[in-house]
């Protein structure tokens, strides 16, 4: 397990962040510059932004989890986004 978790698990987690980052944030300087953007546009804080983006992986897991094994995305995937998800809520409650 703990092979499984160092090997392929976490570097899959930090690429899919750095990916991320370039494709969403287009910022640099600002990882939660995606959040920000939304959470002004429709008036929420930008936790609220993270919030609906986690749930949505979630929810997928949670279909999973029921037996709906044929999703668009391979339920790994969603696993992945919501750990970098978990992990950019993590900067935020520290940055504040």
């Amino acid at each position: 397990m703990e092979r499984l978790i160092e090997n392929q698990i976490l570097p899959k987690v930090l690429r899919t962040r750095d990916a991320g980052q370039r494709e969403y944030a287009q910022d640099v300087d600002n990882v939660f510059a995606n959040f920000e953007r939304i959470a002004m546009a429709i008036d929420v804080d930008r936790e609220r932004v993270l919030m609906t983006y986690l749930l949505k992986h979630i929810d997928g897991i949670s279909a999973y989890t029921k037996g709906h094994k044929s999703q668009r995305e391979d339920v790994r995937g969603r696993i992945t986004d919501a750990i970098v998800y978990l992990m950019l809520l993590w900067a935020m409650v520290v940055e504040e």
